[in-house]
């Protein structure tokens, strides 16, 4: 069973997802949270594998109680997807930079919701491409995430951390949204070699989820060259 804590300062809006995720067989709503110092009491209390937090809540913000959740050395650092709208890119930003695993809409349907729920569980976090892409890809001319270390560089640059051919194939894939799965296909390889792969690149680049590696490759326009 995937466990999954609920943060959303809408009463509605824990009810609805609720509902959606308590009829999949495989994910259990083990707590819900009104604001994000709740969820991190909760999150303490029922350990959960996903946490579907919303940026903007009351006394603690959901960008916070991500910081809280995914700083550095924490013993216990559940997989974090942020709840939002399309009006919120600066919000999103600042959550890549937070560490947050993925992101979804608050209006996505119960299919989406729940293969957000299990694609984070399985570090497949990227699985709302119009979201992600169009986030990522302004990381091409804003420059690195504010708050965050100082991005390696494109692989012409001196010093920067040297991707093999199969891994930057996969890094290009990963950045336009693909999960796991489907970079396989695209590529011909199996499931357990692009894991295999993109912990790889994780450990060159520093970085903590999928979504740092993508935003790495928009930053470095090695992502989008056809867009």
């Amino acid at each position: 069973m995937i466990r999954v804590l609920l943060a959303d300062d809408q009463e509605i809006v824990r009810t609805g997802m609720a509902m959606i995720l308590s009829a999949e067989e495989d994910i259990q709503v083990v707590a819900q949270a009104q604001d994000g110092l709740q969820a991190l009491e909760q999150a303490e209390l029922h350990r959960p594998d996903v946490v579907l937090m919303d940026i903007r809540m009351p006394r603690l913000d959901g960008l916070d109680a991500l910081r809280h959740l995914t700083r550095p050395h924490a013993a216990y650092r559940p997989q974090v997807v942020m709840v939002t709208t399309f009006d919120d890119e600066d919000y999103l930003t600042r959550a890549v930079a937070a560490g947050a695993a993925g992101f979804i809409l608050k209006d996505s349907g119960p299919r989406l919701l729940a293969e957000a729920v299990r694609a984070a569980a399985a570090g497949d976090s990227l699985v709302s491409p119009s979201i992600t892409v169009r986030l990522l890809r302004r990381l091409r001319t804003a420059g690195s995430v504010p708050g965050t270390a100082a991005a390696p560089g494109a692989a012409a640059r001196p010093g920067a951390p040297q991707l093999s051919p199969r891994e930057r194939e996969v890094v290009v894939l990963l950045a336009e949204g693909l999960t796991n799965a489907e970079i396989a296909t695209a590529l011909s390889i199996t499931v357990g070699t692009v894991k295999t792969h993109l912990t790889n690149v994780q450990a060159k680049l520093g970085a903590r989820n999928r979504v740092e590696i993508a935003a790495w490759a928009w930053r470095n326009g090695i992502a989008g060259q056809g867009t």
